[in-house]
């Protein structure tokens, strides 16, 4: 096992069936930790994990619970439901709650559950993107805004176009970032509608209330690699984060380019001018439609 094998959490009331799952897990190569309750697993996903395993009945709630305790800090990790009941006898629980089941009772299974939670796992460490504290909550709050709408408003264009021309760039976008990508409200100097969360630099923005600049694509680590980014010919970057009223990063108002360069302080200060100016025009519009 390695500094950079994914994270297991192994959920298990049972200590000797806890131990038994825990070896097999470790055996696949995964760095396991442990919750012998739905209290203890809440307080260790304190540190982010790649997979969770559960068995389904606790004394403090069952395999759902776990799920949807998961779930609340961190919504895309995977978890597996590893259980003698069958899924006939499970008494309650949406279908997208478990992302993968594998039955308990025959001598293989534990085998089975390594194999499956290292694939799973994986996955999600090739394809994660950093998420924000209260990330659920977040969500909720993006969610609130009708995107075809707001993409309409040419407040958001003027805004833009205005962008591009003052920092003399290649292209100015007002971007909400939602669970798995971010849609453009505005995007002057190019037509983008979407972008994958992975590929999107604003998903590091919304994590921090200062300015991100990235002066060269190329030399940076996080996104040397992003062929999207390549694609899009993106070699430089500044974005500020957008917020609601509470403090929930929405998205980020940003200025990209096709040549690595700087900006001065007061370029990134006139930058979250713009910001300010999305986030007013965000909230009159919020008012405007009666939403809460």
């Amino acid at each position: 096992m390695t500094s950079n094998s994914p994270t297991v959490l192994c959920a298990d009331p049972d200590d000797a069936s806890r131990a038994a799952t825990v070896d097999a897990l470790a055996s696949a190569g995964l760095a396991v930790r442990e919750a012998a309750s739905i209290s203890d697993l809440e307080s260790t996903l304190d540190d982010p994990v790649d997979c969770v395993v559960t068995a389904f009945e606790f004394d403090d709630g069952d395999g759902f619970d776990a799920v949807d305790t998961v779930r609340a800090v961190n919504p895309d990790c995977v978890c597996i439901l590893f259980t003698d009941r069958g899924p006939s006898d499970l008494p309650r629980g949406a279908p997208e709650q478990v992302v993968e089941y594998v039955p308990k009772p025959d001598d293989g299974s534990r085998d089975r559950l390594a194999e499956v939670a290292a694939a799973a796992a994986a996955e999600t460490t090739q394809a994660a993107y950093p998420l924000p504290e209260a990330e659920s909550e977040r969500l909720a709050a993006v969610r609130q805004y009708d995107v075809a709408s707001l993409s309409a408003a040419e407040a958001f264009d003027r805004l833009t176009t205005l962008m591009a021309r003052h920092f003399d760039i290649d292209v100015a976008f007002v971007g909400l970032v939602d669970e798995h990508e971010e849609r453009f409200l505005a995007c002057e100097g190019a037509n983008w509608r979407t972008l994958a969360r992975e590929d999107s630099i604003c998903t590091h923005t919304i994590l921090t209330d200062e300015t991100l600049v990235v002066e060269d694509v190329q030399e940076d680590p996080r996104f040397a690699a992003v062929d999207a980014l390549a694609e899009l010919d993106i070699r430089s970057y500044a974005g500020v984060r957008i917020t609601d009223d509470d403090g929930n990063a929405l998205g980020a108002v940003c200025c990209t380019d096709s040549e690595p360069r700087r900006y001065s302080r007061a370029e990134l200060d006139d930058l979250r001018r713009f910001a300010d100016e999305v986030e007013e025009q965000l909230r009159l519009r919020r008012q405007l439609t009666g939403a809460p």
